[in-house]
């Protein structure tokens, strides 16, 4: 399986992240993709190689223009105001608030933020334009003739919204990705998001659509993050309605309950015919995951990347989550294994 991977993930290092009313060393951090590398290289899945870039144009299908802006300037506009410290928003357009957005650098990190554990340090708008250019490159190969890829981006994506970044994410790649099979001639692609925590960026974008199906295996966000999206009543909206899935799942769910979310959105994907499938890889459903309560092994994410390849479509692997360092690499590999069936 061929692998693209940015050495420019680097930039993004945050020192800061906001957990538990205190200010820790980011989840979300440079060693997660370096352990993958290591772990892939170990085993010889297939070849590695460094991104093509493909300009704001894809990425733009996508995000709204002034956030993207936004991202690209946010830095230098914090920096500008004298502070000393990494970018973390303080207040949001709560309940009954305008919806405005401020000239202030504090008030734009409220408006565009979806949460405020996510610190936006320096170099986090390179690694996230390179981090979309990963994902774009993944799909290219696919397009272009391989039957699956798999995109190791960092940062991550799937909470970011069209307008809304949060959840260690600024933009979304599976959706990029997604959109740019559309623009090249697909007639439908399905999202699998199998990361602990919902999709609600990737759902977001989506919801209003019949060409996108969008299928989310996650904890119950009445438990976990992001809270406010992600229920099992969410079916989409509009030309959207009955092409959004979500499967909330509660503390202590083991493989035999998952795995057979899995194999209900497996048959809704087979019944939608997608030209494409996009997997959005997040691994901390993992049983010693630091910030979810998911209980699968190692082995059962072989086990599920062994399902996946039973729709026998096209399939984009687009790296989210994953906490628990020193088994992300093991985890991330065995569903790539397993949909190998190696």
């Amino acid at each position: 399986m061929l692998t693209v991977f940015s050495e420019k993930h680097k930039l993004r290092d945050a020192k800061t992240e906001l957990y538990g009313g205190q200010l820790v060393a980011p989840f979300e951090c440079p060693v997660r993709a370096e352990y993958i590398l290591e772990h892939l290289k170990s085993v010889q899945l297939g070849d590695v190689i460094a991104p093509d870039e493909f300009g704001l144009g894809p990425i733009t299908r996508i995000h709204d223009r002034e956030f993207l802006n936004f991202l690209e300037q946010c830095w230098d506009l914090w920096v500008a105001e004298g502070y000393s410290g990494e970018a973390i928003p303080t207040c949001w357009p709560a309940r009954g608030m305008q919806l405005r957005i401020p000239n202030h650098i504090e008030g734009k990190l409220g408006y565009y933020a979806m949460a405020g554990e996510t610190a936006f340090s320096n170099g986090t708008w390179e690694a996230a334009r390179a981090s979309a250019d990963v994902a774009l490159s993944a799909q290219a190969a696919i397009k272009n003739g391989a039957n699956e890829a798999f995109a190791l981006c960092r940062p991550p994506g799937h909470h970011a919204a069209s307008d809304m970044y949060g959840g260690y994410c600024f933009i979304n790649n599976a959706a990029v990705a997604a959109q740019a099979f559309i623009d090249q001639g697909a007639s439908r692609v399905a999202i699998l998001d199998v990361d602990f925590h919902h999709g609600n960026g990737t759902q977001a974008i989506f919801y209003n659509r019949a060409d996108v199906m969008f299928l989310s295996l996650h904890g119950d966000p009445r438990d976990a993050f992001p809270h406010f999206l992600g229920y099992a009543d969410e079916s989409g909206a509009g030309n959207g309605e009955g092409f959004n899935f979500n499967y909330p799942m509660g503390p202590n769910t083991n493989f035999t309950s998952w795995g057979s979310a899995l194999d209900d959105a497996c048959k809704k994907i087979a019944n939608f015919g997608p030209d494409a499938l996009v997997i959005s890889l997040g691994v901390d459903t993992f049983e010693h995951d630091p910030i979810s309560f998911f209980k699968l092994t190692s082995d059962d994410f072989k086990r599920y990347g062994a399902t996946i390849a039973t729709l026998k479509l096209p399939t984009l692997f687009v790296m989210e989550g994953g906490y628990a360092v020193e088994e992300i690499g093991i985890n991330t590999v065995n569903v790539l294994q397993g949909y190998e069936g190696l």
